[in-house]
C-alpha cells in the first residue's frame, strides 16, 4: 500500500480523538488504522451504530502504528486516523447567533498539550468558543488532539490575525475582557459575570503581552496558596470554567 496522504489531510492518535472524530458527521474521516482489538472496542462504545461504516479501514499491529506517534511520545492505543480539517468557523457570524456569550481569549500560549487540555476543559463545562492568533494554533498537532481527548470535535476555535483588534472589536460589541493576571486586583469568585465576557489568558512564562493586556476591562487572579507560585495555564482555565458553570447553573 502507498502510505499516500491528502494535502488538506493530517493524522491523529488515542482512543478518544479517533472515536470521537468517527462520531462526528461534520468530521470527515478518510482512513483509519487500528488494530483487531481496538475494532471491537469501537463496536462495544457505539453498538447501534457502525462508526466505520464506509471508511477505509486498515488492520496493523501495534508495533506497525508506533511510527504514527514515535516522534511525539504519545500512546496511540491502537487507533490512528487521518482526517480533515474542519471549515473554520468565523466570529462574526457566531455572534449574530448566540447571547450572554462566554469566550476564551488565548494571548501567546503555543504549547500544544496545553491547547489541547484546555480545550478539553472548556468544551467540558460548556465554553462558547476559543479564541487564538492563527500562527499560534497547532492545527494538526497529534500532541494537542490527544490531550484534548476527543473534544476538538465540540468546541468553537475562532482563528484571527490579530488578537488586539479581536479583542477590540468585541468590546466594542459589549463584551466585558478579563485578564487573567497573579497580581490582578480582585479575585475571579467576586465577579458576578454577567452579560458577554472574555476570559484573557496569557502564556505561562510571561502572562499576558503588555499591550494585549490593556484590552483588558478588568485583571483578575485566582487565589492560591502563597507557597505556589502559580498554575499550569490549563489547570486554571479549568478552575474558572468550572465556576463560571456553576454560576449560570445557580442562576439559570
Amino acid at each position: 500500500m502507498v502510505n499516500f496522504m491528502n494535502k488538506s489531510s493530517f493524522f491523529i492518535v488515542g482512543q478518544h480523538a479517533v472515536i470521537e472524530a468517527l462520531k462526528n458527521s461534520k468530521r470527515k474521516v478518510l482512513r483509519i488504522f487500528l488494530t483487531e482489538e481496538s475494532k471491537k472496542n469501537i463496536h462495544r462504545k457505539s453498538p447501534k451504530k457502525n462508526l466505520l461504516n464506509d471508511i477505509k479501514v486498515y488492520f496493523k499491529t501495534k508495533k506497525e502504528l508506533d511510527k504514527y506517534s514515535t516522534k511525539e511520545n504519545l500512546l496511540h492505543q491502537g487507533y490512528v486516523a487521518e482526517i480533515e480539517h474542519f471549515e473554520k468557523p468565523l466570529l462574526k457570524d457566531f455572534l449574530k447567533e448566540k447571547r450572554d456569550i462566554t469566550l476564551v481569549c488565548l494571548d501567546g500560549v503555543t504549547d500544544p498539550r496545553n491547547i489541547g487540555s484546555l480545550i478539553r476543559s472548556a468544551s467540558s463545562f460548556n465554553i462558547d468558543g476559543i479564541i487564538i492568533k492563527e500562527r499560534n494554533f497547532p492545527s494538526e498537532s497529534k500532541l494537542m488532539y490527544k490531550a484534548a481527548s476527543g473534544a476538538m470535535e465540540y468546541i468553537n476555535i475562532f482563528e484571527v490575525s490579530n488578537i488586539n483588534s479581536t479583542l477590540k472589536n468585541l468590546k466594542d460589541r459589549n463584551f466585558w475582557v478579563y485578564g487573567f493576571d497573579g497580581s490582578g486586583e480582585k479575585n475571579f469568585t467576586d465577579i458576578e459575570w454577567k452579560g458577554n465576557n472574555i476570559l484573557l489568558f496569557g502564556s505561562e512564562g510571561s502572562g499576558m503581552h503588555h499591550h494585549t493586556s490593556k484590552y483588558a476591562d478588568f485583571l483578575v487572579r485566582i487565589d492560591i496558596d502563597k507557597k505556589i507560585e502559580s498554575l499550569n495555564i490549563s489547570n486554571s482555565a479549568a478552575i474558572v470554567f468550572h465556576h463560571l458553570r456553576y454560576i449560570k447553573k445557580r442562576v439559570d
